[in-house]
């Protein structure tokens, strides 16, 4: 069935996920506060918008992926009159206290919201293998959209929003402390003699096995300009996960310390995987 869409933030993950509702046959209409980034989309059929406002007009559906929670403010809370019935699809990265606000903020105006964050990055949101947390009491209602973009066997329907929310930061916090682990495993492998391709043949089968699969390959080029999660992304949750968490967080501390310095050095918009540079000699 063809849906009247808006589909509000066209990032790296968001052109993806909406060439995926486009494919489907649904009509789509897209903006983003950042001009420029439609013209592929545009191409593919979508209708490009001025302004958000003009993008949620009529639309039955709105799916908002965002940089975080101050942007959906911005954007939508402070920004939007979604009409009653509208179902609003959030996939921003945003605090379970966030996801609670908006979920009050939508009951109040009738508007069924599910936020929905995906685990996994540009890969396999092009394969359609994303892990999906769809949370809200009209969940369900987002599940035929969501699964364009998802593994079936990763896509999990939860009651509340916010545990939505704190389920994406629990998948991001074990990406960034996984790849902290992968760092001093290369520290201590070379102090110890063995050379990188070494170290790294050594983790297969590992706790620190996938982290050095998916990104070993950046390490032994020495290239990090090919982002699939931005360290400027990663730092951005690592900040939502340390205000979240009631008690001490020291792994994804030190995670988080690393993406600062490489955020301070201009290199936030290339891959996290760039906070291992200085490993490379």
């Amino acid at each position: 069935m063809t849906t009247r869409t808006a589909f509000l933030g066209l990032g790296r993950m968001g052109r993806i996920l909406a060439g995926h509702l486009l494919t489907a046959g649904h009509d789509v209409t897209v903006w983003n506060r950042t001009p420029g980034k439609d013209a592929e989309l545009v191409a593919a059929g979508a209708t490009a918008a001025p302004t958000a406002a003009a993008a949620v007009e009529d639309a039955e559906v709105v799916v908002t992926a965002l940089f975080g929670p101050a942007a959906v403010r911005e954007v939508v809370l402070d920004g939007l009159e979604l009409p009653a019935g509208t179902l609003w699809i959030d996939i921003t990265t945003i605090s379970p206290a966030d996801a609670a606000e908006h979920a009050t903020w939508a009951a109040q105006r009738g508007v069924d919201h599910v936020h929905a964050p995906v685990v996994g990055s540009l890969g396999p949101a092009a394969d359609r293998a994303l892990g999906v947390l769809a949370g809200g009491p009209q969940a369900q209602r987002a599940v035929p959209f969501v699964s364009l973009w998802a593994d079936p066997e990763r896509l999990q329907v939860l009651p509340e929003a916010a545990a939505a929310a704190t389920g994406k930061l629990v998948a991001n916090l074990a990406l960034a402390v996984s790849f902290q682990g992968l760092v001093e495993a290369v520290r201590l492998g070379t102090s110890g003699g063995l050379d990188l391709d070494q170290v790294l043949t050594t983790l297969k089968g590992t706790g620190l096995g996938f982290i050095a699969g998916a990104k070993g390959e950046n390490l032994r080029t020495g290239q990090f300009g090919n982002t699939q999660f931005s360290a400027d992304l990663l730092l951005k949750d690592a900040g939502l996960m340390l205000d979240t968490s009631a008690l001490p967080l020291p792994a994804l501390t030190a995670a988080a310390q690393a993406l600062l310095v490489a955020q301070r050095a201009g290199l936030g918009g290339e891959d996290f995987s760039v906070v291992a540079r200085d490993e490379l000699g």
